[in-house]
């Protein structure tokens, strides 16, 4: 842990400390992942090939879902990859309302460089790496202004020319984007930028700018998916890792909402399997009753078959290249050593960092672990975001201030209701539990 950053310990410790999983720095304390780097590595090298990927992650909550996929979205920024992550929901973001999760998925664009949404930098980015292959041909002096303009207009309409003719509104907005820009109306710019990233209610004057009509539509936003994947390509990032995390809402909603959202998803998958989106990597998660359960993917037959797998066998032996990889889920020994990469990350940073590996050592983690999985019902699968929450906040951070405090002997945890997400309220009964530590 010695060579972490102080800024980047901080911000992993103050996720862990309000029960969120930390947007980068995972590295650190992945637990069980390992036998999933080789499969994430091969995906990741088909990706920056020019193919396209998808997989399905398969867990029960806790299981980790959400720290995997920023696992591999950390690896993916770290090969240049464009990352997005989409929560699905039924009012926000709903699945059967494609053009809903492109405006989801631009407005949490980021890069190695960029954080959200980067979708301007990308643009920015792109013009200027056409310009500089207009200037390298040799054809147009750097002195001419209107015909370099000419000539990245040319070489616009050559690189889209397979988007446009699906979608001509992706090329249009983009010119209208450049006109504006170069024309010192950022207004205008922003508003055609807006309308390119999926965003309703554009004002008609910048759309007329443009020469664009209209809101994004349900069937243009996988050709925008297609013309953004080539504009991520030419501007140095070789594909877009697209995350659709917490699928298995579309159990909730009303039933032709579902089936809609489940056509949608199946017609996502045979695009990328057709070869539509080059430099794709689609990843999406879901519970096994989502996979399994009569209200999820089983709904719909052809879904069902694209990803069937057999989970009948020892877990093992689960293929980490298979279309959908099961997550296998917390043990106790493993939350303990879960537990042990945090406590050691936070002593490196501490003004006591004996105490703090004293006190709080691999036995009381155990203790610890355990308890929170009790006052759970048992069900430790449940336990990590809260067990990481009450060791940082309750235990880490006052062994660190308070010289006298002693966690065996002046803490007495309890689990409130309060603190709770609905599937952690679901596996207790009590209010208040207290933990046996």
């Amino acid at each position: 842990m010695s060579g972490v950053s102080p800024a980047r310990r901080r911000e992993v410790i103050d996720a862990l400390r309000r029960g969120a999983v930390p947007s980068a720095g995972l590295d650190l304390f992945a637990v069980g992942l390992d036998r999933f780097a080789g499969a994430v590595g091969e995906d990741l090298q088909t990706v920056i090939a020019g193919a396209s990927v998808f997989k399905a992650i398969r867990g029960e909550y806790g299981s980790g879902k959400t720290f995997f996929t920023r696992w591999i979205a950390e690896q993916a920024k770290r090969a240049n990859l464009a990352t997005a992550e989409v929560q699905i929901s039924e009012n926000e973001t709903p699945l059967h309302k494609l053009e809903t999760v492109y405006r989801r998925l631009t407005e949490r664009l980021t890069t190695a460089t960029f954080p959200p949404s980067a979708l301007r930098p990308v643009i920015d980015g792109w013009f200027y790496a056409l310009e500089e292959d207009v200037l390298a041909a040799g054809e147009v002096p750097p002195e001419d202004t209107d015909a370099l303009d000419r000539a990245v207009g040319v070489l616009l309409d050559q690189r889209l020319a397979e988007v446009s003719r699906s979608a001509p509104a992706f090329a249009a907005a983009l010119r209208g984007y450049r006109t504006a820009n170069l024309g010192g109306d950022p207004a205008t710019a922003d508003a055609v930028l807006a309308w390119l990233g999926g965003q309703p209610h554009v004002a008609a004057s910048a759309r007329r700018v443009a020469g664009v009509r209209g809101d994004l539509d349900h069937f243009a936003a996988l050709s925008f998916l297609q013309g953004l994947l080539a504009v991520l390509r030419d501007s140095g990032h070789p594909g877009l890792l697209l995350v659709l995390d917490e699928v298995e809402t579309l159990q909730r909603v009303r039933s032709d909402a579902r089936d809609k959202a489940l056509n949608a998803l199946r017609q996502l998958i045979d695009e990328v399997h057709s070869g539509r989106f080059p430099g794709l990597y689609l990843l999406i998660t879901g519970t096994p009753a989502f996979y399994e359960g009569p209200q999820g993917v089983q709904r719909l037959a052809p879904l069902a078959q694209r990803l069937a797998v057999d989970f009948t066998t020892d877990p093992r032996f689960d293929n980490p290249r298979a279309v959908q990889v099961r997550l296998p889920g917390f043990t106790v020994d493993s939350l303990v050593e879960l537990g042990s990469r945090v406590r050691d990350l936070y002593a490196h940073g501490s003004a006591a960092p004996e105490r703090v590996l004293t006190l709080v050592d691999d036995a009381y983690l155990g203790d610890l672990a355990r308890a929170v999985a009790g006052g759970l019902g048992g069900r430790v699968g449940v336990a990590p975001r809260l067990f990481l929450k009450k060791l940082v906040g309750d235990v880490l951070d006052r062994v660190d201030q308070f010289a006298e405090f002693d966690p065996r002997l002046h803490y007495a945890p309890t689990l409130s209701t309060a603190e709770m997400t609905e599937v952690e309220r679901n596996a207790t009964s009590a209010a208040d539990v207290e933990l046996d530590v």
